[in-house]
């Protein structure tokens, strides 16, 4: 028995010691959670929800969806989790391809389906994707990013819209819960977290953009005119004033609470009509925006360039929750 008892009492000192630490590591843990703000006021309403399966391509009108980590989700259909690649395996989007834009993709179940006006309907089946296919590697703004090659007939497809050949561009699928890695150029000034990127949006998940400040955008531009699906946002806003999103720090749409990780600085998309893919010759509404929206603090503009803020980016720091249209939406008090 006094032999036993050393090696009981050593083994407790040691369960003791790893209890602790565990203790201690989950407290550091906490404390590195941001503390979200306890009192709001209700700002406006939730309008519109838009998800966008495939990067760059048109999006789809829902009534509701579920708020994850990586974007919105209903089903299998879930935001920028599919991806135009080319031979290199590097993404394409609409800025250099606006055909993508009038692509109008759905799911149902597991079955993608694609359509364009000048092109047959194409039905892609994701769980068979995924249960065929070996992980690859694809590129998103110099990220490597694990992917599911959805197969010839979408290579053909796509292939063929875009420069009319049957082997240059290939449709990919997102092969991973977690968010991707953060691109080495992400200025450390802002908020980012590992777990802010999402699946394949060019920076966060989540895009909010106040009607409002469209519809004050609009009375400055003489030939032209914008909606919010010209700044492609998971979100429309409306109720609140033009431009107050500039200084929120925190979001609540119904029960779901996300920090605002930075501006939205716009880029040449915006000037592609996305109804018809058409160009702007004017560069408009980028160049109006540029005379009264750019960034204001040295070190923002030093990141973002010439690129002027539109909307506002964000993650989400609750847990996962459904949001809907007409939920009342909030900022902290």
């Amino acid at each position: 028995m006094s032999d036993k008892f050393p090696i009981a009492a050593a083994t407790a000192v040691t369960i003791g010691a790893i209890g602790a630490t565990y203790c201690a590591y989950n407290v550091y843990q906490e404390a590195k959670k941001p503390k979200l703000p306890t009192e709001w006021q209700k700002v406006g309403t939730l309008k519109d929800l838009y998800v966008y399966p495939i990067k760059s391509c048109g999006p789809i009108l829902l009534n509701k969806a579920e708020c994850t980590i990586l974007g919105l989700k209903d089903g299998w259909l879930r935001d920028r989790v599919l991806m135009v690649v080319d031979e290199k395996n590097n993404f394409v989007t609409a800025r250099a391809y606006p055909e993508l834009l009038l692509v109008q993709p759905t799911v149902k179940s597991s079955i993608l389906n694609l359509k364009h006006i000048d092109m047959e309907p194409l039905n892609v089946n994701l769980a068979e994707v995924i249960e065929l296919q070996n992980v690859k590697n694809a590129t998103v703004w110099g990220v490597t990013v694990p992917v599911y090659d959805c197969g010839w007939e979408a290579s053909e497809w796509f292939s063929r819209l875009l420069n009319r050949s049957a082997i240059n561009f290939r449709l990919v699928y997102y092969a991973s819960q977690k968010s991707r890695d953060l691109r080495s150029s992400t200025n450390s000034f802002y908020k980012f977290t590992k777990n802010d990127t999402g699946a394949l949006p060019d920076e966060v998940p989540f895009n909010l953009i106040n009607e409002a400040s469209v519809n004050e955008l609009n009375t400055r531009l003489k030939d032209c005119k914008v909606t919010p699906r010209n700044f492609r946002p998971n979100f429309v806003l409306i109720g609140a004033n033009p431009y107050d999103e500039d200084n929120w720090k925190y979001v609540k749409i119904g029960e779901n609470v996300f920090e605002i990780i930075k501006p939205c600085g716009r880029c040449i998309l915006t000037t592609i009509d996305p109804e018809t893919g058409v160009r702007n010759s004017k560069t408009e509404p980028l160049e109006t925006l540029k005379s009264y929206r750019q960034y204001t603090s040295p070190v923002e503009r030093k990141t973002a360039g010439n690129a002027p803020r539109m909307g506002i980016q964000m993650a989400l720091r609750s847990e996962p929750g459904v949001i809907s249209l007409n939920d009342p939406i909030y900022v902290p008090k």
